[in-house]
């Protein structure tokens, strides 16, 4: 049964990244792990004091040195067991029966993509553990993540709330259709308000592709609000969720190549930089 994986570091997004996935968890009645990487270390070489100081001396050293790195790395091990066990006990608060944990060394999008197809949803945090809370700059690993998975994402916030209104960005584009299906046949949404709004001209394909996707929705029982409104996305989407207060946005990923991005921007990475709410991101 696929799981619903979340990525904890300790950082201050950490126990929102445990109630994201513990809601996901109950929503969709799936197993919940959680997973702590343990990346390897790229301390600076030691200087060689060969010609300075004596050959057993410098051997001394490099035994020292030695020994201070698997010392750290012993702690750095039992700390993420600290980490897991504090998220375990923090899922079981909240419902959930039996989450596990799991500590893996090296890359997180290595670890990622080797365990990609047991995955049913991935919860991250905005920013990791070496990220200032209020910095704009994004996690160092989590473009990579999103670019390499096609899972959907759940990026946290500082705080998560169980969320009562949800927003889809919607434009005709395939990965967005699947996203309404997507939202129409999973118990992850099933009883909330989706909002389906698009960015652009209110012409005759923009108001069909917009019927389709409302009435794809109606049909599984949602309320679906929906709108065509002029503007860039970013504008567009912030604003309608600050005006009718949304939880949480729906999107899709990178629909671009990565030079397109280079030459215009990459709404994706514009709209996780500024949200204050999670981000679902299809891919």
């Amino acid at each position: 049964m696929k799981t619903v994986l979340a990525c904890i570091d300790g950082s201050a997004f950490s126990p929102a990244v445990c109630d994201a996935a513990a809601w996901a968890t109950l929503r969709l009645d799936a197993p919940l792990t959680f997973l702590h990487v343990l990346h390897k270390r790229h301390d600076p070489q030691p200087t060689d004091l060969s010609g300075s100081i004596g050959l057993g001396a410098q051997e001394d050293l490099l035994e020292e040195l030695a020994a201070l790195d698997e010392k750290r790395g012993k702690l750095a091990q039992e700390g993420g067991r600290q980490i897991l066990s504090a998220a375990r006990e923090r899922a079981r608060c909240a419902g959930i029966v039996a989450p596990e944990g799991l500590q893996r060394h090296g890359g997180l999008v290595e670890t990622l993509t080797e365990m990609e197809e047991g995955i049913r949803l991935l919860v991250l945090g905005k920013r990791g553990q070496e990220a200032a809370v209020a910095s704009e700059h994004l996690g160092s690993h989590l473009e990579r993540v999103i670019r390499a998975m096609h899972r959907p994402i759940l990026v946290t916030t500082l705080e998560f709330r169980a969320p009562q209104r949800v927003i889809l960005a919607f434009d005709g584009s395939a990965t967005t259709r699947k996203g309404v299906e997507m939202v129409a046949g999973s118990p992850l949404f099933r009883g909330l308000s989706c909002h389906l709004v698009m960015s652009g001209a209110d012409s005759a394909e923009n108001r069909g592709q917009l019927d389709w996707a409302r009435q794809t929705l109606q049909r599984a029982g949602f309320d679906a609000p929906a709108a065509i409104l002029p503007g860039e996305p970013e504008n567009v989407l912030t604003r309608y969720q600050q005006e009718h207060d949304i939880d949480l946005m729906i999107m899709g990923a990178y629909g671009h190549s990565r030079i397109r991005q280079l030459l215009i921007g990459s709404t994706t990475t514009e709209m996780m930089r500024k949200s204050t709410i999670p981000l679902l991101l299809l891919r």
